[in-house]
């Protein structure tokens, strides 16, 4: 992974890829909230000029904060004026959610014309990655009927929210590692009434980095990316 954990993407591509754009992972350690979102904004309008650049995904920490969707319902957020951290209003699907240390962010710039255009698909490949991550650290993580995101038992463990436009895709993922979770008390995480939020920490009893989760997360992608894919024959009828 570029930025720190470092490999040769171009070594894993598959044979018969070399004409797709493939996947490029950067981990960048602690980021702001703002300037994630300002670099997404950038990546997106790149990949939109630029159908031949590389998809990215980027694997970061924030600093606390909270964040909520286009929804004129803002329930969720249990009244904006007594949080603990800044709320942003970005345009993502979803309810409130709060990201902070000890939370592995994963935001993905992927363009889905390259992918049959199938929003559906794209969530549960975001989901899958997620629930083959987890069982490699013994979690047995699973989907749940008509709730976006991953899930043990009943305890929520990552949050999934993603923006497209132009069908490139923005924001992503969460995955709660490690570190304090109080900062979910403060909202209705997701708009779920009574969703009990956990991370791998609280469900291993075992002590993990986020930077660690995320090298894992960088092999699972690299090598799942292809089931996300159409053939080029495919992309042209759909062109």
């Amino acid at each position: 992974m570029n930025g720190g954990i470092g490999r040769d993407a171009a070594l894993r591509r598959p044979v018969g890829a070399a004409r797709q754009p493939y996947l490029n992972v950067r981990w960048f350690g602690r980021m702001e909230f703002a300037r994630a979102l300002e670099l997404q904004e950038e990546l997106v309008a790149k990949r939109r000029e630029n159908a031949l650049l590389e998809d990215q995904l980027l694997l970061l920490e924030h600093e606390p904060v909270y964040t909520i969707g286009r929804t004129p319902d803002r329930s969720s957020l249990l009244g904006s004026d007594h949080l603990p951290h800044p709320l942003f209003s970005i345009n993502r699907g979803g309810q409130a959610t709060y990201h902070g240390p000890g939370q592995l962010m994963g935001y993905p710039i992927i363009d889905l014309r390259r992918c049959g255009e199938d929003l559906h698909k794209y969530l549960r490949w975001l989901e899958q990655l997620l629930i083959d991550l987890l069982v490699r650290y013994d979690i047995a993580a699973q989907r749940r009927v008509s709730l976006t995101g991953v899930w043990v038992e009943n305890r929520k463990i990552a949050s999934i929210g993603v923006g497209v436009r132009h069908w490139i895709t923005m924001h992503g993922f969460a995955l709660n590692v490690c570190g304090d979770l109080s900062s979910f008390d403060h909202i209705v995480p997701c708009g779920i009434n009574n969703v009990a939020i956990t991370s791998m920490e609280k469900e291993t009893k075992k002590s993990f980095t986020v930077a660690e989760v995320a090298s894992t997360l960088e092999k699972l992608a690299l090598d799942s990316i292809v089931s996300l894919r159409v053939s080029p024959e495919t992309q042209l009828i759909n062109a």
